[in-house]
């Protein structure tokens, strides 16, 4: 068994404090500020029905109720967030719905260290990505579902990280899932893109078996569904939990490999591109597949409590899917699927840290991340939008005409390689530190993982100068009849905004000197028992700062030199041949799964075709009888014994009347003579019966 017994936290029940790292943290209920933050929650809600309803009515399809709406949370969150840097907060609202059993269902807002984090980031990629597509998506067929849909995708986000309780939770989970599946097949006119978006829904559902099984295996332990509880006794060590700890937290754990999309289910996310760039943008930074490293942030005092032996699965999953994604970056000539492939990868980091115990390294990594790759994803919709293609092989020498592209996606490109003084390279490196303390604390595999994400560096900042100098240097390999031009300010404004953020974000977290992003997470009821370097780990400092330099200069003597042509390019960068193919067809993994699939498929297909026949065969002999019993119902009882016994009845009656009218002659001495013949036989009868 590994031992991690330096991640184990300090057992108590809900305390007014936190034990965070040898020193106690004194804790907050928020006040107002946090009891009113759940209209953070409601109000994309309201702006997606009030768009749906009256969003045609209302100018460029309710895009300006979005954006307000989402500017709304950005604020708060912000406040919020400022205010939690002085005082840590920790306060939870919960309104209950109904009570089923021993189970309290019940609607809460959560307002911690890591909620408000979220708060935050959710609501300034959100703010950038709406303002950016309110020139983007104008003039789209259908504006007002996407804006009504780009609101719903923010409010199910926000329910998820602000949930109180895991059912709650999972209904921000699912709810987030519908948003997307919606916004990847907008253009579902497109057989492709409505594939992307059915894909992306049901690798998700595989994944959400787990999840869902993982959910309700505590709550039933616990009595509760609520994280205050399933956390608190975790922690306390209920014999339940620990007896099932490991299930649980697996289980848990393949729920965040569907959504942040892990190896083995990492091929839906790269599809997904099919949808409007801005969203790409929200879903790769901020909502969607930073949902499952949120989870395992959410969970870590459970895992670090009763599941401590599923760390190792989670750091390898990681270290493995950072890997594999940075590969296939490589030899994408799609813009959108080389940011896309990178965000995998990315996900893999934020992902090893987390097993490797290093909280605070994989949340920080996720922050910083969130606001590199919303610029990278709307820099690229922004050269998209110029040259109306994805691929680079269309595009080329676009520096001199998008100079504010240019520099904006360049600074993300190179906060994503790691490059010093940026946010990327803070983040990377303590991710990368933290699998180093990890490997001499407990975890001697997590060197080889540390390794891995080194290697990764080198790749990330190949393929991304790759994509640097194909894009914007060399000659314009587009149509020559359309001239690319700089995009409006809506679209560049937040480029410039983002650029800050990609730059200033790693400056909030610089171990031994300035931490408050430490600071943040730190509030909460239970320490989640962080493992990380205290400072800067020097070598692998300079290992993983000189990998990406290493790829950034490969990258330059590959792929940059203008005025040549891109064959010229190509044949300077030639992957061996057998590599090649396998790169280019992502190691058949989907090949492999769409055997299988096919594989049960055809049984399936067969089996539902012969009880389609049997229930085809069971309703029509039915009908048939049905139909045979009604003829003879009809004709032998209703025809011929009913109706004419009624025609008997009537006849006789009618030849009994026809009969009597013959003794009517309307002659009225004949009646007076009846009627006396009549009383005088009454009168015999009656004598002759009396007198006896």
């Amino acid at each position: 068994m590994v031992n991690l017994a330096t991640l184990a936290l300090s057992a108590g029940s809900l305390l007014a404090t936190a034990e965070e790292e040898g020193h106690g943290v004194e804790l907050s209920d928020g006040g107002l500020l946090a009891q009113y933050a759940w209209l953070m929650v409601v109000l994309p809600f309201v702006a997606a029905l009030f768009i749906t309803l009256y969003g045609k009515r209302t100018p460029r399809g309710g895009a300006w109720i979005a954006v307000g709406t989402v500017g709304f949370v950005l604020v708060y969150g912000l406040v919020l967030l400022i205010s939690h840097w002085a005082t840590p907060i920790a306060h939870t609202e919960n309104i209950n719905i109904a009570t089923i059993g021993q189970f309290d269902i019940e609607w809460g807002v959560v307002v911690d260290g890591l909620s408000i984090m979220m708060f935050f980031v959710v609501g300034a990629i959100a703010t950038a990505s709406f303002t950016y597509a309110v020139s983007y998506m104008e003039g789209d067929i259908r504006e007002t579902a996407f804006w009504a849909s780009f609101s719903l995708f923010a409010g199910a986000m926000l329910v998820l990280v602000s949930a109180a309780n895991i059912l709650q939770m999972l209904v921000g989970w699912e709810l987030v899932g519908l948003a997307s599946y919606l916004l990847i097949g907008h253009y579902w006119e497109e057989k492709e893109n409505s594939s992307a978006a059915m894909k992306a829904f049901l690798v998700n559902k595989v994944a959400d078996v787990g999840l869902i099984i993982g959910v309700l295996i505590p709550a039933l332990i616990v009595g509760s569904f609520r994280f205050h509880d399933i956390l608190g006794a975790a922690v306390e060590g209920n014999p339940g939990l620990v007896k099932y700890g490991f299930i649980i937290g697996l289980l848990l754990f393949i729920g965040a490999m569907g959504k942040s999309a892990q190896f083995p289910f990492h091929v839906w996310l790269p599809d997904a591109m099919a949808g409007p760039t801005p969203v790409s943008a929200l879903m790769h930074a901020a909502t969607m597949v930073t949902a499952g490293v949120y989870l395992l942030g959410r969970m870590f005092p459970f895992y670090n409590s009763v599941a401590i032996d599923v760390l190792p699965i989670v750091m390898w999953i990681g270290g493995i899917t950072m890997l594999i994604a940075g590969l296939l970056a490589i030899v994408q000539d799609d813009i959108k699927r080389v940011l896309a492939y990178s965000t995998v990868s990315q996900l893999g980091y934020m992902v090893a840290a987390m097993g490797a115990g290093a909280y605070t390294a994989g949340l920080f990594h996720l922050f910083t991340h969130a606001f590199f790759k919303s610029l990278l994803f709307l820099g690229a919709g922004s050269v998209i939008h110029a040259v109306h293609s994805n691929n680079m092989s269309d595009m080329g020498g676009l520096r001199k005409y998008m100079p504010t592209t240019f520099w904006t996606f360049g600074i993300g490109s190179l906060a994503l390689a790691g490059f010093p003084l940026l946010a990327g390279f803070f983040s990377k490196d303590e991710v990368l530190a933290s699998l180093n303390y990890a490997s001499s604390h407990g975890t001697p595999s997590a060197t080889f993982v540390m390794w891995i994400g080194i290697v990764t560096a080198f790749i990330t900042a190949f393929y991304m100068a790759r994509a640097v100098f194909l894009t914007f240097f060399g000659e314009y390999k587009g149509d020559p009849a359309h001239e690319p031009h700089e995009s409006p300010r809506l679209m560049t404004v937040p480029l410039q905004a983002l650029a800050v953020g990609a730059i200033v974000a790693g400056y909030f977290n610089v171990p031994g000197i300035f931490t408050p992003f430490t600071d943040w997470l730190s509030g909460r009821e239970f320490a989640p028992g962080d493992h990380h370097a205290e400072s800067f780990d020097i070598l692998v400092l300079v290992l993983g700062s000189l990998a990406g330099l290493i790829g950034i200069a490969i990258g330059y003597s590959f792929f940059f030199a203008d005025g040549e042509s891109q064959e010229a390019r190509d044949r300077r960068f030639r992957l061996p041949g057998p590599i090649h193919t396998l790169l280019v067809n992502k190691y058949y993994i989907d090949d492999f799964y769409m055997l299988i699939v096919n594989f049960i498929k055809r049984p399936l297909a067969n089996a539902a075709n012969w009880l389609n026949g049997l229930i085809d065969a069971a309703v029509s002999g039915t009908g048939i009888l049905m139909s045979v019993l009604g003829k003879f119902v009809y004709e032998g009882l209703d025809q011929r014994g009913i109706d004419a016994s009624i025609n008997a009845i009537g006849g006789g009656t009618g030849e009994a009347g026809g009969a009597l009218r013959y003794i009517q002659t309307g002659k009225v001495q004949q009646y007076a003579a009846v009627l006396f013949i009549g009383v005088l036989l009454l009168a015999v009868g009656f004598f002759i019966v009396t007198s006896r």
